[in-house]
């Protein structure tokens, strides 16, 4: 998904345009398009068996290079590009999102392919809680009443889960903080979506190349295979898709936070990993035990919590401009 933010790869803008009481359908419709995309990706990585979660990232990362290269060449972007690329400041900053970025994707595709997607869904459900808890830590933020009630309670959720695996849920986490400290660094640089990510992919990309290159020359590559059951050309297009889908996702989330309310968006932000739950449990089949089912039901009761203070603060905003809302998660 991942792409999975936070504070968001993108850092969801707050239109001045959006009339209060309106709901642009326009916007509506972006929003339920990124969040399906993301919500259904575990269905393209499926497809792309047996090829690892190395050369899946790997490709991930070029074929999203070309995709942005041809957008940014569509909207005549290169001189902001170019100026992303020779501010030391800026690519410095973009160049730590993107470590943080691939450790996400790396992550995400790697619980795919093991037949762990619930613990993904559980990482990007927590993730709301995850940035909450970041604001107070890292921004000196303070905790509203009912904040603090549901970061406890996804704590428990964390605690429960810890106890049933016999260990931490090391994919859960790993995609929480990962997207949420990407999703604060992005906080940090003025860039708009696809230069900031043309950027990100651009730095990763030389490593991806010799990952690319080293799984070719090693036999375990599966990309332009040919002559092996299940891989050949249509196997090819579904990875180049990778790049399509999410530089695609990320321009339909980018404009539906142009449109819609913040507290719009941060609902919407529930239905990627709710469809990846329900793929876990119902397609793939993936066991959940009764006490996984507790911490589940303590993170949705966690959400409903945040959800609820989100909307007093966000009607506390339009009577007071101090009061701030917390921006939803963009997934990858």
């Amino acid at each position: 998904m991942t792409e999975p933010s936070p504070a968001t790869a993108s850092s969801v803008s707050t239109a001045s345009s959006v009339r209060p009481g309106v709901l642009d359908r326009t916007g509506l419709g972006l929003g339920l398009g990124a969040y399906l995309v993301w919500g259904l990706f575990p269905i393209l990585m499926h497809a792309l068996e047996p090829a690892s979660a190395v050369e899946i990232t790997a490709q991930r990362i070029l074929w999203s290079v070309a995709v942005c290269a041809v957008i940014v060449t569509a909207v005549r972007g290169w001189g902001r590009l170019r100026a992303a690329l020779t501010d030391l400041k800026t690519l410095g900053t973009l160049a730590l999102a993107a470590a943080l970025i691939v450790t996400n994707w790396l992550t995400y595709v790697f619980s795919v392919v093991t037949d762990r997607v619930a613990h993904a869904s559980l990482g990007y459900y927590i993730n709301p809680l995850v940035l909450v808890a970041l604001g107070v830590l890292v921004l000196g933020e303070r905790l509203r009443r009912l904040q603090i009630v549901a970061v406890g309670i996804a704590t428990i959720a964390v605690g429960v889960i810890s106890v049933e695996l016999g260990g931490v849920p090391w994919i859960s986490l790993v995609l929480a903080f990962s997207f949420g400290i990407y999703g604060l660094i992005k906080k940090r640089v003025a860039v708009d979506p696809i230069t900031g990510l043309s950027v990100e992919t651009m730095v990763l990309a030389p490593v991806a190349a010799v990952v690319v290159w080293r799984l070719s020359a090693s036999g375990e590559a599966t990309f332009g295979v040919r002559g092996s059951a299940g891989l050949g050309l249509s196997h090819d297009l579904l990875i180049a898709s990778t790049g399509v889908f999410t530089v695609g996702a990320l321009l339909l989330f980018s404009g539906a936070a142009q449109r819609l309310p913040l507290n719009v968006v941060g609902l919407l932000q529930y239905l990627a990993p709710t469809i990846m739950f329900m793929l876990a449990v119902w397609l793939w089949g993936e066991e959940m035990s009764p006490a996984r089912w507790v911490g589940f039901a303590l993170v949705w009761i966690a959400l409903v919590v945040l959800t609820v203070d989100s909307l007093r603060a966000s009607r506390s905003s339009l009577r007071d401009p101090r009061e701030a809302e917390v921006e939803p998660a963009e997934p990858v």
